[in-house]
């Protein structure tokens, strides 16, 4: 069975749609399917790196197109990019072969939109893999404007694509109910939530080098690990850093990239704050340690964002057994975690003074509470949130009914 997949980064991309995409794949070739791919030569961290036009990776074909290089600056820069790798992308399927099955991710928002043209056109069953929703997030950030013709037409492009696709997987309940209200019958939708990378686990301190290479030894490391979105309002994080500045024992560390990364460095440098680093991303094989070198997560979620992003980085801090903090309402995925696993803790945004009470609470848990909580988050991940069992459970679904 031949399957085609579709998204802008891919391997050897850190992005995590790159990731998942990539995981999905090995595990598609392992399983005796033909894999191709097509996504960007240009690199998602790095826009001037240019990477090889074809490549076989673990048995998986991957073909990649040409865009322009304008990057994250702004919004406009990377509508751009994204609208260059489609032009790219509707010229390289008209050379195409046919797939049995296509899928087709978010990364140009509307690049499912093309995919399900190429099924029309070549034949074929098209499965949206919603990442994210849009024009709903666009609207939400303020780059496109509800009233304006741009907004009518990606809506009217995700309406036809969510009509047209075979099937749909959304990544959590509050993200189905949101293409539901499109109109969209449950019946075509499928609720499969990323996975844990099995390279992620638990490092001890006393173990991990990242600790000692950043000088974190005795050292209480809060951390803010992934993509500094819009999305992820982080105010109440800075805040709190320039409440406790005094507090030499505790550090906020900052690591990955995004929009927000100048908010960051301008506010550590507008306060003078030496509590706070920066590291950019970290290779997937170290992350590991980067994770496991903190001793409580940050995961924030903007309320109105709920249903339209959905926070990955929570599978990777189940994996190291590190408590955690949803900066965001508890309504929301990791909310529902929180409430039925009785695990973590949330705090509203602008609550200030209610994190730094979690951080005390959490700086004074027992090493028995510590271990217990370990133990809670390990099986979690094993029993729901494992690579192995999710990408059985998507694989199983895209090839039913064919």
């Amino acid at each position: 069975m031949k399957i085609l997949l579709i998204n802008q980064t891919f391997f050897p991309d850190n992005a995590s749609t790159s990731q998942h995409l990539t995981d999905l794949a090995i595990e598609l070739v392992k399983n005796g399917f033909s894999v191709d791919v097509i996504s960007d030569r240009r690199s998602y961290d790095d826009r001037n790196k240019i990477l090889p036009k074809f490549e076989v990776y673990k048995g998986i074909r991957i073909h990649r197109i040409m865009t322009t290089a304008l990057g994250k600056k702004t919004h406009f820069h990377r509508g751009i990019d994204y609208l260059s790798f489609s032009i790219s992308f509707l010229l390289k399927i008209f050379f195409l072969p046919r797939y049995d099955i296509v899928i087709g991710l978010t990364t140009p928002p509307w690049i499912s939109f093309f995919g399900v043209l190429f099924c029309k056109f070549r034949g074929g069953r098209f499965i949206h893999w919603a990442m994210d929703v849009n024009p709903d997030e666009a609207v939400k950030l303020g780059w496109v404007k509800e009233s304006s013709l741009f907004y009518k037409l990606l809506d009217a492009w995700a309406r036809f694509t969510y009509k047209k696709s075979n099937k749909i997987i959304a990544l959590d309940k509050y993200m189905a109910q949101l293409i539901q209200s499109k109109g969209i019958t449950d019946k075509k939708i499928k609720i499969i939530p990323v996975w844990a990378h099995d390279e992620v686990e638990s490092v001890p301190h006393s173990e991990n080098p990242f600790r000692k290479e950043h000088h974190l030894d005795g050292k209480f490391v809060i951390m803010y690990s992934g993509n500094f979105s819009i999305c992820h309002p982080i105010d109440t994080l800075l805040e709190a850093a320039k409440k406790l500045r005094d507090e030499k024992d505790i550090i906020f560390m900052f690591i990955g990239g995004g929009v927000r990364l100048s908010e960051i460095l301008n506010f550590k440098e507008k306060h003078n704050l030496d509590n706070i680093i920066y590291l950019p991303y970290q290779p997937r094989a170290f992350i590991k340690y980067s994770l496991s070198a903190a001793d409580l997560h940050i995961v924030s979620m903007g309320e109105e964002y709920v249903g339209i992003v959905h926070p990955c980085k929570i599978y990777g801090i189940l994996s190291t057994g590190r408590p955690f903090v949803l900066l965001g309402p508890i309504k929301s995925h990791i909310g529902d975690i929180i409430k039925e696993y009785k695990i973590g803790y949330q705090v509203n945004h602008g609550d200030v003074e209610g994190f730094i009470n979690i951080i005390n609470i959490v700086k004074n848990l027992s090493a028995a509470e510590k271990s217990q909580y370990a133990t809670t988050t390990g099986t979690l991940i094993k029993s729901l949130f494992s690579r192995l069992c999710l990408i059985k459970k998507f694989i199983v679904y895209a090839i039913s009914t064919l």
